[in-house]
C-alpha cells in the first residue's frame, strides 16, 4: 500500500522545511506597525443566535493562569462563540488571528510581544543573543512582575496554521507558564501538537469540542424561527435539517440566508452556498487520493482504520487517508463513543460525498462484507453483500447466520435491500425468506412477514417448523396478542430443535409477554434464560436487548431506580465492545432510560438523551422511534405546548405510514395521545370519539410491546373522560372493572393512576378528609421512586385536591417538585402534619365553622345535637393546637384543610 498522508500537526522534529523561518528575525517599527493591524477583534454578526448556556460554559473556563482550547472542524462557530462570550463581560481582550506566516518563530514572538506590551524586552533579548524560548520566558516574567499590567484575555485564533515545531513549542511554553494576569484562549480546527494532561489535572486547561458548539434541536428551531413564522419552512423540515447537519451552524446559516434571498428551496446538500462551503472551506486542502479516501469512507455508515485498510485492493488510487487521520486533520468526522477507533462522517458531508459513486463500489462492498463475516457480524456482512449485488454470498450468509443475529439490527438497511432482491433469490432460499420474515416482523410489517412464510412449500414448512413457530410468536407479540404469543413460543421450544439463537429469541418473546400479563416473576425467569443464551451465543446486541427486557420488568413493578441502574449498566457494558457499529439494543436501552427520566420528572436530562437516541432509531428504522415520538408528545403537553404535541403526533402517523407499519402497532398509541391532549384542551367530545375508535383494540385486549401499560391507561383515560362529562357513577364503575381485570397483576404505574383517580372521585363524591388521606398516602408511596409522571398526567383532575392536601405532606424533594408542578405555594415551607388527623365528621364541622355558621346552625344542618357540635369543635381546637374559632380557621387554611 502507498504511503498514507500524515496529519499536518503531528509535531515532528524541526527539519530543513522550517530552517529559514527559524533563522529569520523580523524586527523594527515598520514590521510592528504592520502586525498591529492584525490585532483586530472580529465583529460579531448582528443576527448572531444568542446562546447564554454556551457563553456561561466558556466564561467558566476563563480565569487567571488557565488556558481554554476551542477545537472543532471548520464552520462550527468557534471564533463567534468565544467572541460572544467575551462580549458579555467587561475586561481587556487581545485577539490574534494567526496565518501560516507565524510559522516563523520571530514573527510569532513579535505578535505576542505586542499583545503583552513587551516589545522592548523582546528586542533586548534577541539582540543579546537569547533564543526564542528564553525571549518568551523573559516576556512572561516581565508581565508577571508588572503590577500595572491589567487582567487580560489573549486569544490565538486559527492555531492550526502553526505547523512549524519551533512555533508550536512557543505556544506550548506560553500555555505552561501563563502569568497570573493572563488568560489564554486557543482556537483550532484540530488538536494541539503538544500534551496538556498535566495542566488538565491541575485544573489549568479546558477543552471544548464540537459537541459543545453544535446547535441543539431547540436552538435550531430558534435559528429558523423567522422562516417558520413566514411559513417558508415547516417544523418537519427543520427537524430534518437538524438530523442531517447535527447542529453544524455554518451550513445552517448559509442555507437560511439562501432561503431568505430566493423563493426556490433545494435540499441543503444541493444548496449552492453550502456546496461551496464544503468544497472551498471544509475540503480546501483535500484532493486526489485523500479525497477519494473520504468518498470511500462516506460509502460506509461507520468505518475503522482496520476496515478501511481492508478495502485497499478496491481503492482507485493511493496514497490513502485513514479515518483517524481525517479526524486529526480537523475534518468533520467523529469518533463513535465507546467503540474505540470507529468513526462516522457528519451526515451532511456524507450525503454530499455520496452524490456520485466511485468506480469499484461493488468490489469495496464485497470486501466489507467479507471483513464483517470473518468477525461473525452477520447482519453487517449480509448488508454489504446485498449492496455488492452478490446473490450467492447473500444466500450463504443468510444460511450461516441466524434469526437472533438479525434481531435488533439495522432494519432500515435490510428493508431497503429487500426491495432490490431478485424475486427468484427468495424463491431459491427458504432460509432467506425466514430471515426476511424476521426483518419485516422487526420492522412492524407483520402482514408482509406472514406472506413470506405462508407461501413456503409443505416440505419447507416441516423442515423449518421450529424457526417458523419462533417467528410467529414474535409476530403475535408485536400485534399485542399476549396469550397467543405465549402459546406459540411454548410450541417453538417444545421440540428442542431450536438453535441457541432461536431459543434466545423465543425466551425474549416469552419475557415480554409474561411482563405484559403482569406475571413478573415468570418474566424474570424467561429473561434470565435469554441472558444466558445471549452470552453463550456471544451476541452482545442480544445481551443489550435482554437488559432492556429486564428493565421493562422493573418498570412494570414501578422500581424506577433499579430500572435506571440496569439501563445505565447495560449502556456502559455495550460501550465496552469495540470495533462494531451501534445496534438497536443500545437504542432501546437509551429510550427506556428516557422513559425512566420522564417518569421521574427529569425533563432536561430526558430531552438531551432523546434527541440522540431518536435520531439513531430513525436511521436504523427501529420501531422504538414510536416510543421516542410519544415521549416528545408527553413533554410538549407537560410544557403546555399542545400545538407542538399534535405536530409530533402527526409526524409519528406519517412515519409509521411511510414505514408501512401495521396499524395495530401504532394506532392505539397515537389515538390515546390525541385523546389525552384533547382532554387537556377541554375538548371532551373529541377525546370521547378517540376512545370509541379505540374500542376494538380494547375489546381484543391488545398489549403493545413498546407500551405494556396501554390497556390500563386507556381505561384510566375513559374514567377521566367520564369525570369530565360529570358522569361520576360510570367513572366509578370503570375504575372497579380495572381492578377486577388486573387483580394482583396490575402494573404499578397503572395502579398509581387508578388510585389517584379513586382519590379524585372520592373528593368529588364526598369531599372531606378521606380523599386527602388517600392522596397523601399515594404521594408518600410515589416519593420512594420519585414517580411523578402520573401526577403530571392527571394534573387537571388533581389540581383542586392537591391544593388542599399538599401542605400536609412531609417536606421532601418530591413534595417540592409536586408543588412546582401544581403551582401550590407551601406556606412557610413547613409541611407539617397533625399528630392526630382530623376525622371526616370533624372535617365537616370545620368546613361549616369556616363558613361562619354558629354551633346551633351547624347542629341543624348536620342533624346532630348541639352538645355533639361543641364536642367536635373542642377536639378540632385540640388537634390544631388553637383556642378559638378564628385561630382554628387560620391554622386549618395553613395546613390546607380548607
Amino acid at each position: 500500500m502507498g504511503q498514507c498522508v500524515k496529519p499536518f500537526n503531528e509535531g515532528r522534529a524541526a527539519n530543513d522545511e522550517f530552517q529559514s523561518a527559524n533563522n529569520g528575525l523580523q524586527r523594527g517599527e515598520l514590521v510592528r506597525d504592520l502586525l498591529k493591524q492584525r490585532m483586530q477583534v472580529p465583529d460579531l454578526p448582528a443576527d448572531a443566535l444568542a446562546r447564554p448556556a454556551l457563553n456561561q460554559r466558556i466564561l467558566g473556563a476563563l480565569s487567571p493562569r488557565r488556558a481554554l482550547l476551542v477545537e472543532a472542524p471548520c464552520g462550527y462557530g468557534k471564533s463567534h462563540a468565544v467572541l460572544s462570550a467575551l462580549s458579555t463581560v467587561p475586561g481587556a481582550a487581545c485577539w490574534l488571528s494567526l496565518t501560516p506566516q507565524e510559522n516563523a518563530p520571530a514573527r510569532l514572538l513579535t505578535l505576542l510581544s505586542l499583545a503583552l506590551d513587551t516589545p522592548g524586552i523582546l528586542d533586548s533579548a534577541l539582540q543579546g543573543g537569547a533564543g526564542f524560548a528564553d525571549a518568551l520566558a523573559m516576556m512572561l516574567v516581565s508581565v508577571g512582575r508588572n503590577a500595572a499590567f491589567e487582567q487580560r484575555v489573549l486569544v490565538l485564533d486559527n492555531l492550526d496554521h502553526l505547523s512549524n515545531p519551533a512555533a508550536a513549542e512557543l505556544v506550548s511554553q506560553l500555555v505552561r507558564n501563563l502569568p497570573e494576569s493572563l488568560t489564554l484562549v486557543l482556537i483550532s480546527r484540530c488538536g494541539l501538537p503538544f500534551e496538556t494532561h498535566g495542566l488538565e489535572l491541575e485544573g489549568r486547561f479546558t477543552r471544548l469540542g464540537p459537541e459543545a458548539l453544535e446547535l441543539s434541536r431547540v436552538e435550531t428551531f430558534r435559528f429558523f424561527e423567522g422562516l417558520l413564522a413566514a411559513n417558508r419552512l415547516t417544523s418537519v423540515a427543520v427537524d430534518k435539517l437538524y438530523d442531517l447537519t447535527e447542529g453544524w451552524i455554518t451550513p445552517l446559516a448559509l442555507y437560511r440566508r439562501e432561503l431568505e434571498q430566493t423563493l426556490e428551496r433545494k435540499p441543503i446538500q444541493e444548496s449552492g452556498s453550502v456546496e461551496r462551503f464544503l468544497h472551498d472551506s471544509v475540503l480546501a486542502h483535500v484532493a486526489g487520493g485523500p479525497m477519494r479516501s473520504l468518498r470511500a469512507i462516506a460509502e460506509l455508515e461507520t468505518c475503522s482504520d482496520e476496515l478501511f485498510l481492508a478495502l485497499e485492493p478496491a481503492l482507485p488510487e493511493t496514497p490513502c487517508l485513514l479515518p483517524s487521520q481525517a479526524q486529526e486533520r480537523g475534518l468533520p468526522i467523529r469518533s463513535m463513543p465507546g467503540r474505540g477507533r470507529w468513526y462516522r462522517l457528519n451526515p451532511l458531508l456524507q450525503e454530499w460525498l455520496r452524490a456520485s459513486r466511485m468506480p469499484g463500489y461493488e468490489a469495496r462492498m464485497r470486501l466489507a462484507s467479507q471483513w464483517f463475516g470473518q468477525r461473525y457480524q452477520f447482519p453487517e456482512a449480509l448488508r454489504y453483500a446485498l449492496l455488492a449485488g452478490d446473490d450467492e454470498e447473500v444466500i450463504r450468509i443468510a444460511s450461516e447466520g441466524s434469526e437472533a443475529l438479525l434481531l435488533g439490527q439495522d432494519t432500515a438497511s435490510l428493508l431497503r435491500m429487500r426491495r432490490s432482491l431478485p424475486a427468484e433469490l427468495l424463491e431459491r432460499s427458504p432460509r432467506l425468506r425466514i430471515v426476511y420474515g424476521w426483518v419485516h416482523a422487526i420492522g412492524g410489517q407483520f402482514g408482509q412477514a406472514r406472506a413470506l412464510i405462508d407461501d413456503l412449500s409443505p416440505a419447507d414448512l416441516e423442515a423449518h417448523d421450529c424457526r417458523i413457530a419462533a417467528l410467529q410468536s414474535f409476530i403475535l407479540r408485536g400485534e399485542g396478542k399476549v396469550a397467543e404469543a405465549l402459546a406459540m413460543a411454548d410450541r417453538a421450544l417444545a421440540d428442542g430443535e431450536l438453535s441457541t439463537q432461536g431459543q434466545l429469541v423465543v425466551q425474549m418473546v416469552r419475557s415480554s409477554a409474561l411482563c405484559a400479563a403482569g406475571r413478573f416473576q415468570e418474566a424474570r425467569e424467561a429473561n434470565r434464560a435469554a441472558s444466558r443464551l445471549a452470552r453463550e451465543a456471544g451476541d452482545s446486541g442480544s445481551e443489550a436487548l435482554a437488559v432492556y427486557a429486564h428493565a421493562r420488568i422493573e418498570l412494570g413493578k414501578g422500581a424506577l431506580r433499579h430500572a435506571e441502574q440496569l439501563l445505565r449498566t447495560g449502556l456502559d457494558t455495550a460501550m465496552q465492545e469495540l470495533a462494531r457499529p451501534a445496534r438497536v439494543g443500545e437504542t432501546r436501552l437509551q429510550l427506556n432510560l428516557v422513559l425512566v427520566l420522564w417518569h421521574q420528572g427529569r425533563l432536561a436530562e430526558a430531552d438531551r438523551l432523546l434527541a440522540l437516541c431518536a435520531r439513531h432509531a430513525e436511521q436504523a428504522r427501529d420501531l422504538g422511534l414510536l416510543l421516542a415520538m410519544a415521549l416528545r408528545v408527553l413533554m410538549c403537553r407537560a410544557e403546555h405546548r399542545l400545538e407542538d404535541a399534535f405536530v409530533w403526533i402527526g409526524r409519528a402517523e406519517r412515519t409509521m405510514h411511510a414505514w408501512q407499519v401495521d396499524e395495530s402497532l401504532y394506532v392505539p398509541v397515537l389515538e390515546a395521545l390525541k385523546a389525552s391532549c384533547w382532554l387537556a384542551q377541554g375538548r371532551v367530545d373529541s377525546a370521547l370519539q378517540a376512545l370509541r375508535r379505540l374500542q376494538p383494540y380494547r375489546d381484543a385486549g391488545c398489549v403493545p410491546e413498546l407500551f405494556p401499560m396501554m390497556p390500563g391507561l386507556l381505561d384510566c383515560l375513559q374514567v377521566r373522560v367520564d369525570m369530565a362529562r360529570g358522569d361520576l357513577v360510570r367513572a366509578r364503575e370503570t375504575l372497579q372493572r380495572i381492578r377486577e381485570r388486573y387483580e394482583s397483576t396490575i402494573p404499578w404505574g397503572v395502579d398509581l393512576h387508578v388510585r389517584l383517580l379513586d382519590a379524585v372521585l372520592c373528593h368529588r363524591e364526598k369531599g372531606g378528609a378521606t380523599a386527602r388521606r388517600l392522596l397523601c398516602d399515594l404521594i408518600a408511596e410515589a416519593a420512594s421512586e420519585h414517580y411523578i409522571s402520573p401526577f403530571a398526567e392527571l394534573r387537571g383532575e388533581l389540581q383542586e385536591l392537591m391544593e388542599r392536601s399538599l401542605v400536609q405532606v412531609p417536606e421532601s424533594g418530591f413534595r417540592q417538585d409536586l408543588a412546582q408542578l401544581f403551582g401550590v405555594p407551601l406556606a412557610g415551607g413547613h409541611g407539617e402534619t397533625l399528630p392526630e388527623p382530623i376525622s371526616e365528621r370533624e372535617q365537616g364541622v370545620l368546613e361549616l365553622i369556616a363558613q361562619g355558621l354558629s354551633n346551633q346552625e351547624i347542629a341543624d344542618k348536620l342533624h346532630i345535637s348541639l352538645h355533639t357540635v361543641k364536642t367536635h369543635a373542642r377536639r378540632i381546637n385540640a388537634k390544631l393546637e388553637v383556642r378559638s374559632r378564628t385561630q382554628a380557621i387560620v391554622r386549618a387554611r395553613e395546613l390546607g384543610l380548607l
